[in-house]
């Protein structure tokens, strides 16, 4: 491939993949801004799930709290499309996402007990994060291994004092285990899947 040909493909990949973005931006505020209603059928609620309502284990993340808990998490995985997207395939990517998904409204469902109710994409953001750090391996090892390293210092950090950053409300308590369930599912994802062995 010539030079010209290589500089057109990577701008067409580029094109899809912030595409791709903004259709996934899009669909968390439609199902955010949706209503009470909505936020209200889709949010992990423990009693719900207990009662048969399993898909809440995987739409809670879909829906949020209000417009400024969509806007953070938005910025959180704009942030980390813009660094680390071009690292794995999309389906790479995919298969993290609702690895990190089922392990967050899984874990809370079967250990935390405590934790009612839930709702967000800041787990599934750890799950990237952290497969982010392993997908980022075979470009450059330093920038691996920063992204890993403050990664784990903020999941230990949460464990052991508590929230890093208030919530966007108060009536809306963050949930610590939940990133650590989540970057726990997106780290054994990405382990799984192994190294990708053609470019993107």
């Amino acid at each position: 491939m010539t030079e010209a040909g290589l500089a057109k493909f990577r701008a067409a990949a580029a094109s899809r993949r912030l595409a791709a973005l903004a259709l996934v931006a899009a669909l968390l505020a439609l199902a955010s801004l949706a209503g009470p209603a909505v936020v209200a059928a889709l949010r992990y609620e423990r009693a719900a799930v207990a009662g048969g309502q399993w898909w809440r284990l995987l739409s809670c993340h879909l829906v949020h709290f209000d417009a400024r808990h969509l806007a953070l998490n938005l910025a959180g995985l704009g942030l980390l499309w813009w660094l680390y997207v071009a690292d794995a395939r999309p389906w790479r990517w995919l298969v993290v996402a609702l690895a990190a998904a089922g392990a967050v409204g899984g874990g809370l469902y079967l250990f935390a007990p405590e934790v009612r109710w839930y709702l967000g994409l800041s787990g599934v953001l750890h799950g990237l994060w952290a497969a982010a750090a392993l997908f980022a391996w075979g470009r450059w090892r330093l920038e691996a291994l920063v992204t890993g390293a403050l990664l784990a210092a903020k999941l230990a950090a949460e464990q052991w004092l508590g929230p890093l950053s208030g919530a966007p409300d108060p009536a809306l308590p963050v949930i610590t285990l939940a990133h650590l369930y989540g970057a726990a599912g997106g780290a054994a994802a990405a382990l799984a899947l192994g190294r990708q062995r053609t470019p993107l």
